[in-house]
């Protein structure tokens, strides 16, 4: 048995499986980037394996993005355990969900007030000879008194140490005997994320898992833990490493743009405006500058109306006319100027705040972001300065639109970085997208389920372009499409590339539809979930439903619907985001950075994605049976076409209505 064969927790290997986790292995071994797109199926998660058979007594990091990942790896790790038992794994997600604190505010910046009062606190009693604080009288009385809504010490924290005698005087804080008990439990079997509040019991579950981290040869963490540098280089000097002795993993590696760009913008309302203005004004008597920022505010209040006048929903805004409006007539010379005065105003006054047990970011703290970001963005062109009609008024944002620089700097800092995904198609595409022309190993794995079991059909005469979408027999014949994929029995879905095509074309099709119920994807997240899990239940109940969808949507992305939970998906149309001025200056942006290649990897191959994503749905296990339907004549041109999965290009079947009514037909 070789090194890897020792941590592989399965009696054998998938097709083609044994490939990919030597290539894993490869750069796990000699380092560097590598991205594999690996469709459902292939055994990603199986990844793991590699790097734990050429650590070297190195920590593994996991990134993913959701829940159900998370839980996909416990139980992968869990098998591994079986053959290695004295294997220690630990997970760390979102303080949100781990937090039992309570009060309001931003979670990060309660739980450091909290623990900055805490522990200054703690180490006073302490000093006087009361060494178990949880014990203390004081601080007991202390946590009874003390108002839950706006908490300054945490009384979950404080279960969590306890001090021993310093090394040469004083005293030191160490972790409390129950932490080091349960964490060691959680390094030997790991705990449901569902159960962990009840198992950490009275001292705070966050505490306990980063004290077994610091213990645990696997940690998987969540995307923000990663890609917030703030967050990631806390944790990193918390857990006492650096990230160049880390091997990470990143899972659905496809979402790293998205999160990434999330991160890195930043947004500005007139209501933020205005709070901040009421904060200065409480703070000119005392504190020097905040009149002089003050005055400042009007202008930008009327650059944000003068704004409401666009027609537009969205365009681009001269960061160089807002900087000469809101510095012209100031006490200020430049935009520098007054974000330096602003960053000594946002510190002062988020100290101030947290002494009194106030967590949320004041609005003085998101102007000094706004501005701080706006002035990078005239030196960086990865940013753009946009602003967006909403029913509320108009948002400013400072957007990023390419995340390769951070994406690349986070990934060679690491003693090797692979990513993996069953929609990184194709996989030198996302490569130049994510990394430019850093040198990164692909592998594109080919589709190991029986082929007997799924049907693709792609049809050649139905658009959605705009071109088409009010010409009538193109939207007749696409009802006709819906409505012949309607008529196969079990759960069947159909996704569209927005919520107003959806809203049409369900109108059109729903009548034609019989004894079947129909589900339509609501724009309110409000209802969702119970309309989907009622969706979800039919077949349990005998019967099915059809659901009207948008790609990339609620319903899209993220959920696992194995076996007859869906036994077929339709895309009708490519789901290309809407052409707007912002979209153009992006697309020139990357034209400019790509040559022609530019436009399809950030206009065309997120499409792409978002269909394979809604496709990727219904074929989840070998056992599945399915049909796959592009709905869009785009996807049979040539530079679309040959960025489909491998498989699905040799697979699928171009038809009109006539013979997509006869594939359906005889499909069993």
């Amino acid at each position: 048995m070789d090194t890897l064969d020792s941590f592989f927790p399965y009696d054998q290997y998938r097709p083609h499986q044994r490939h990919m986790l030597d290539f894993a292995r490869e750069c796990a071994a000699h380092g560097g980037i590598a991205m594999i797109d690996a469709p459902t199926g292939s055994g990603k998660s199986s990844v793991v394996a590699s790097l734990l058979a050429e650590r070297n007594g190195k920590k593994i990091v996991i990134a993913v993005r959701t829940v159900s990942q998370l839980t996909t790896f416990i139980r992968e790790l869990s098998l591994v355990k079986k053959k290695q038992p004295k294997l220690k794994t630990v997970y760390l997600v979102g303080k949100k969900s781990m937090c039992p604190l309570g009060g309001e505010g931003d979670i990060y910046r309660r739980c450091e007030g909290v623990k900055q009062f805490s522990s200054a606190l703690m180490r006073d009693r302490a000093e006087k000879g009361s060494l178990v604080p949880s014990k203390d009288p004081f601080i007991v009385q202390q946590i009874h008194r003390m108002d839950r809504e706006h908490p300054i010490i945490c009384p979950y924290f404080i279960a969590s140490k306890m001090f021993v005698p310093g090394d040469t005087s004083g005293v030191k804080m160490v972790p409390s005997i129950s932490v080091r008990s349960k964490s060691e439990r959680v390094l030997a079997d790991a705990i449901r994320p569902q159960e962990l509040a009840g198992f950490a019991g009275d001292v705070c579950p966050y505490e306990l898992m980063m004290h077994a981290a610091k213990n645990a040869d696997v940690i998987i963490l969540n995307y923000h833990h990663l890609f917030d540098r703030g967050i990631r280089d806390q944790l990193y000097a918390s857990l006492n490493v650096e990230s160049q002795d880390l091997l990470l993993l990143i899972d659905e590696a496809h979402n790293c743009g998205d999160v990434i760009q999330s991160i890195e913008s930043v947004e500005l309302e007139e209501k933020d405006l205005e709070q901040a203005t009421r904060e200065l004004s409480g703070m000119k008597r005392h504190y020097k500058g905040a009149e002089a920022v003050q005055h400042v505010l009007p202008r930008l209040i009327d650059f944000i109306r003068g704004l409401a006048n666009s027609p537009e929903p969205e365009d681009w805004f001269d960061p160089g006319i807002f900087d000469r409006m809101i510095v012209k007539g100031s006490l200020y010379k430049d935009m520098d100027e007054i974000v330096d005065e602003l960053m000594g105003l946002a510190e002062t006054i988020r100290e101030k705040n947290q002494k009194s047990g106030e967590y949320r970011e004041t609005a003085i703290e998101r102007l000094t972001a706004f501005l701080y970001r706006l002035s990078q963005s005239a030196r960086n062109p990865a940013y753009l300065t946009i602003y967006r009609r909403t029913d509320e008024g108009i948002i400013l944002e400072v957007r990023n639109i390419d995340p390769s620089a951070p994406l690349t700097e986070i990934c060679s800092a690491h003693a090797c970085c692979i990513l993996i995904s069953g929609t990184l198609s194709p996989v030198d595409s996302y490569r130049r997208l994510y990394f430019n022309d850093a040198p990164v190993a692909t592998l594109a794995m080919p589709n190991s389920f029986p082929k007997e079991n799924r049907l693709i059909c792609g049809a050649t005469d139905i658009t959605t372009a705009f071109s088409l979408r009010q010409n009538a027999q193109n939207s007749d014949k696409i009802v006709h499409y819906i409505t012949a994929f309607a008529s196969l029995k079990k759960n069947r879905a159909i996704y569209f590339p927005s919520y107003q095509i959806l809203e049409s074309y369900a109108a059109l099709a729903a009548p034609h539809i019989s004894r079947r119920k129909v589900f339509i994807e609501p724009r309110d997240a409000a209802n969702a979930g119970a309309a989907l899990n009622e969706f979800l239940s039919l077949p349990s109940q005998g019967e099915s439903g059809i659901m009207f969808a948008v790609c990339g949507g609620k319903w899209s992305e993220g959920l696992d619907y194995r076996g007859e939970m869906l036994s077929g998906a339709m895309v009708i149309g490519l789901p290309l985001a809407p052409f707007t001025r912002v979209r153009r200056m992006i697309i020139e942006y990357f034209r400019h950075k790509y040559g022609n290649e530019g436009e399809f990897l950030c206009y065309t191959l997120p499409a792409i994605n978002r269909a394979l994503q809604a496709l990727g749905r219904v074929l989840r296990t070998p056992e599945d049976r399915g049909v796959l339907v592009l709905g869009e004549r785009r996807f049979m041109e040539p530079r679309v076409r040959t960025a489909l999965p491998s498989g699905m290009q040799e697979e699928m079947v171009e038809c009109d209505l006539a013979r997509f009514r006869e594939l359906i037909a005889v499909w069993k």
